[in-house]
């Protein structure tokens, strides 16, 4: 099965607009299978269990949240660590255009865009987790939801028209933000088609890494992405997804024993090619540092963390001097 279409491919990848900001994703939700793989409504009640960790989850009228559902919450935990890292306050209240979202997460943008938007907020609302999986340094029995609140503003015309989506992330959420624990992830992650491709590239690069390898039994990986298929079934599955050989930044493989075994497509010293900005750039981002009552070094600092986090996806800057300067440009002034 083929990926899907880059629906709004990107003219300037390091031109740092609210759509193409680097994807992050957390590393409590990747860890653990909070998301259904299911694309029908899933009224499963579940509990999980791993060593000292328990997760139990009752669906809302809604069903469960799918891990489609999950492209909101990586988009605005990608837009916070944006600002974050950029030094702006942030708080669990995000606001944004459903334009902006659909296009960042690879969707189309028509009324079936928009209207799936309504059914996710929803199961994200109303789906309750009842769980003791630490977040921030904290282990605690919480009862939750992803989301608080999550809604549509419209505007009073006749043309009544979206005017723009607002969410209010949990505090669960909200500290691994705030600690920093997450992790970059590919923006192909949006092409994957079926729902455990999806779940196996987040396993893989919350265990693998950038290891030389990392590898699972079939029965344990399965548990992990929360699957409920036959174990025959899955292994069937899982060779289908390594024969199609489509997942971001590892390959696959199923050893006669049934371990799974991720590897990175290319050794890390290759992926992580070194950037240099020419003198004549540092000079131009300086002077407008300066305008702006910037701290240079550290505009320096996030964009070179930025670049090459796109290098390592196979994306580094054709003109590493042009784009630096432009990034500096865009931020807003502190005088």
């Amino acid at each position: 099965m083929a990926l899907l279409p880059d629906r709004h491919p990107q003219k300037d990848f390091f031109i740092l607009d609210i759509s193409d900001v680097v994807a992050k994703d957390d590393m409590a939700s990747m860890e653990h299978p909070l998301f259904s793989l299911a694309t029908k409504p899933d009224m499963r009640h579940l509990v999980y269990k791993s060593g000292t960790s328990k997760l139990e989850i009752i669906p809302s009228g809604k069903g469960l949240p799918t891990i489609f559902d999950k492209d909101i919450l990586i988009f605005c935990i990608s837009q916070l660590m944006d600002m974050k890292n950029r030094g702006e306050k942030i708080g669990k209240r995000v606001r944004f255009s459903a334009r902006e979202l659909l296009i960042a997460t690879n969707r189309p943008t028509n009324n079936l865009g928009y209207n799936r938007l309504e059914h996710a907020f929803q199961r994200l609302r109303g789906t309750t987790f009842t769980t003791n999986i630490a977040t921030g340094n904290k282990i605690e029995t919480r009862i939750f939801g992803l989301i608080d609140e999550g809604g549509f503003v419209r505007t009073a015309d006749e043309r009544f028209r979206l005017d723009y989506c607002e969410i209010v992330l949990s505090d669960w959420l909200m500290r691994a933000i705030e600690a920093n624990e997450v992790v970059t992830i590919s923006n192909d992650y949006f092409r994957l088609r079926r729902p455990l491709e999806r779940r196996l590239y987040e396993i893989g690069r919350k265990h693998c890494g950038g290891q030389p390898k990392w590898q699972i039994g079939l029965a344990k990986l399965q548990e992990k992405t929360g699957s409920n298929a036959p174990l025959k079934k899955f292994r069937l599955n899982i060779r289908q997804i390594i024969e199609d050989d489509h997942t971001p930044f590892y390959r696959m493989e199923l050893t006669a024993e049934d371990l799974v075994i991720f590897r990175p497509r290319s050794p890390q010293n290759e992926l992580l090619p070194e950037i240099r900005l020419p003198g004549w750039a540092e000079d131009k981002a300086r002077t407008i540092a300066r305008e702006k009552g910037r701290d240079y070094y550290a505009l320096r600092s996030d964009w070179l963390a930025f670049a090459k986090s796109e290098a390592a996806k196979g994306n580094p800057p054709k003109n590493a001097g042009a784009a630096f300067v432009a990034y500096c440009g865009k931020q807003d002034s502190l005088r």
